[in-house]
């Protein structure tokens, strides 16, 4: 018998189908799911994974979180421990009936890690079975074929990078977050978490914020003018942009006249190039900017992925492969009745020529690779027609646009006016998630006369940098080396999970991040910052290439923590005060509603659970208001408009809302509202 062993069960079914023509039978042994098949007058049986069946752990000894364990678990004996219980023991009795076991995990670092979990079990009971490796990079039944047909070898320095990873991440994990946890008295549901990643992530959304609430704004003043030409009105904003001082802008205001005369035209043609295939980074940035997080995205793509429909989604490569038959997809795709008429302007080209990224020795671009045969979830189709709509963008033809720049004279003032049409919407016009914006202006020539309808004076001011969206701290990590193509996306979610961050297209960091940060960059910076994280990264491209040994870089791991670990214990003390502090500030709402009262409204909890708002000053005020039981409390930096009292935003996995800390405010407040709203509808 031949076992092949898949990374989940929808991939396994796939390759099931594939290798059997669909003449296959679902079983289940023991509990555990197994796909088996004949071929050839061979027996063979799949056995899909859930992803990894053991787990990396700490010796026995280590379940306690104490101060003074921290410096012997940095040096803990690492284990690996059987999760999956009940797919261990399938293979565990397949095993012996095996000729041949073939590795058909995903062909990443992670999947050559996941199949030598099996490895190691086959190892205990058959030394001497056969071992072969089906490397794909989309489950199709061209790809699984063609794989199978040219199996190759498992490759340890491969799965040896990826475990040393895990190791060092727990190492470096376990002993930062229980050293912040204990020093804060943070333990149970509310520990504070710490890792050789996620930490130096958070540290730069955090640096973002304080760059943000440092930014002092800067007021300047534009002028806009509204000028028409046969009925027709358009815009121009003077040609000094920003005025400093509001009395030079002013000035320009007095002259104010009825005609102005078109000095000058300049037009140009501009070419809009096609976007790069998607790579993971690319992909997750493009995900985000149409509403979703990183984490569903990826979900969505391995979805995908899995049934078959698109290549692999974890790649750094953007640039497709000669081998891939770009005419073959699009075809494919025009058989889609939502993308049919895109995919006919691709085929109708002269040529079909790709963009070309930066070129990986990895897996190809992200592309469709199938047609959808039962229905997708609203969530897959959206991340499917991106994918889709991506593939044919980087077919197209670039976007020319033709670009006017009119100068206008108001006496011996200048304004400019700026319009935009296009020429050839090329690739914007299956791409509808990049903006095609046309700005239309009248037919002028030079010397012609426009009136000057209207005149603005527009107070403005300078603004901080924006706060990073999912997107753009995915392309940031990316450059730093923080995490990989696999990673990133789930350290994000960890930040968001463990209440560090918050906001789905704006990330704002609570007063807890401020508070880790601020500790840690004042008594060890090294832990924040991406260079530590950037050296280990290039340790696993080491052990990747056989080029180290995974002891000895997990050893080195444990070495520079044991240096880390000495200064934070040295200022433990320090440490604790400053978090403490920062934490029992975060619980602060505002001043204490009572008259005469000077104490403060604090987040408190009753012996029943339950959340409220109470004096700090208590027990000599009793004043207290009742909270929304679930949902993280932000602070609002204002007041409420009907009674001037503090403002707090409560934020649940799929709603927010603002309230007042008085619970009769919010009453007559939604009251009110509901009128407005009657009222409304009867008019």
């Amino acid at each position: 018998m031949i076992l092949i062993i898949s990374e989940k069960a929808i991939a396994g079914r796939r390759i099931a189908e594939i290798l059997s023509n669909g003449n296959f039978k679902e079983k289940k042994e023991s509990g555990a799911l197994y796909f088996y098949f004949k071929k050839d007058n061979k027996d063979f049986m799949v056995i899909p994974l859930s992803g990894h069946i053991m787990n990396v752990r700490f010796e026995d000894g280590f379940s306690s979180w104490s101060i003074n364990t921290l410096e012997k678990l940095t040096n803990a004996k690492i284990e690996y421990a059987g999760t999956q219980k009940r797919i261990i023991s399938l293979i565990k009795k397949k095993i012996p009936e095996a000729d041949e076991i073939i590795i058909a995990t995903d062909a990443d670092r992670e999947g050559e890690s996941i199949g030598f979990e099996v490895l190691r079990i086959a190892d205990e009971i058959n030394k001497k079975i056969k071992i072969k490796r089906a490397t794909f990079s989309a489950i199709t039944k061209e790809d699984i074929n063609a794989a199978f047909s040219d199996l190759g070898k498992v490759n340890e320095n491969i799965a040896s990078s990826a475990d040393a990873r895990r190791e060092i991440d727990l190492i470096w994990g376990a002993v930062l977050t229980r050293f912040l946890s204990v020093s804060s008295k943070r333990l149970g549901k509310s520990f504070l978490s710490a890792g050789r990643v996620q930490s130096p992530v958070l540290s730069l959304i955090v640096k973002r914020e304080n760059e943000r609430k440092a930014f002092k704004p800067t007021p300047y003043w534009e002028i806009e003018a509204e000028f028409e030409k046969d009925s027709k009105k358009f815009k121009g904003f003077h040609s000094h942009g920003k005025f400093s001082k509001q009395s030079e802008a002013q000035k320009v205001l007095k002259k104010k006249q009825k005609e102005c005369i078109v000095d000058e035209i300049k037009k140009r043609k501009r070419i809009l190039k096609k976007p790069m295939p998607f790579n993971t980074t690319s992909f997750l940035a493009a995900a985000t900017s149409i509403g979703f997080s990183a984490g569903k995205a990826m979900s969505a793509a391995e979805s995908l992925y899995q049934k078959g429909l698109t290549s692999y989604p974890r790649t750094d490569n953007a640039v497709y492969p000669k081998t891939i038959n770009l005419k073959k997809i699009v075809l494919m795709i025009s058989k889609i009745n939502k993308l049919k008429s895109s995919a006919e302007k691709i085929l109708s080209q002269k040529k079909i020529e790709p963009s070309r990224g930066k070129l990986s020795k990895d897996h190809p671009p992200i592309y469709p690779v199938g047609i959808p045969k039962q229905e997708l979830s609203t969530e897959e189709w959206r991340i499917y027609e991106l994918i889709c709509r991506r593939f044919l963008a980087t077919l197209s033809e670039d976007a020319l646009t033709e670009n006017l720049l009119v100068k206008i004279l108001m006496k011996d003032e200048l304004f400019t006016s700026s319009g935009q049409t296009f020429v050839k919407k090329g690739w914007k016009e299956v791409y509808p998630y990049s903006k095609a914006t046309e700005i239309f202006l009248p037919k002028l020539k030079k010397g012609d006369k426009v009136l000057l309808l209207d005149l603005k004076l527009l107070s403005k001011e300078t603004q901080p940098k924006p706060h990073y969206s999912q997107g753009s701290l995915l392309k940031l990590m990316a450059e730093l080396e923080l995490g990989t193509k696999s990673t990133r996306h789930s350290i994000i979610q960890k930040l968001y999970f463990r209440k560090y961050i918050y906001g789905s297209k704006a990330i704002n960091a609570n007063n807890v991040a401020f508070a880790v940060i601020d500790a840690l960059e004042k008594f060890n910076s090294k832990i924040t910052e991406p260079e530590m994280t950037k050296e280990l990264e290039r340790e696993m491209d080491l052990i990747s290439a056989g080029k180290k040994d995974k002891k000895q870089a997990v050893q080195e791991s444990r070495k520079m923590l044991e240096m880390v670990l000495k200064e934070l214990l040295a200022n433990r003390e320090k440490i604790s005060k400053t978090i403490r502090e920062s934490l029992r500030n975060d619980k602060i709402i505002g001043s204490c509603t009572r008259k005469n009262c000077e104490g403060q409204l604090i987040i408190r909890k009753s012996r029943f659970g339950k959340r409220f708002l109470g004096c700090t000053t208590y027990p000599n005020c009793t004043q207290t208001h009742p909270l929304p039981p679930k949902g993280t409390i932000i602070t609002l930096e204002k007041i409420c408009e009907f009674c001037q009292k503090p403002m707090l935003k409560i934020l649940g996995r799929r709603y927010s809302f603002e309230m007042c800390v008085d619970i009769e405010c919010n009453k007559k407040h939604r009251l009110k509202k509901k009128q407005k709203t009657a009222k409304a509808k009867t008019e």
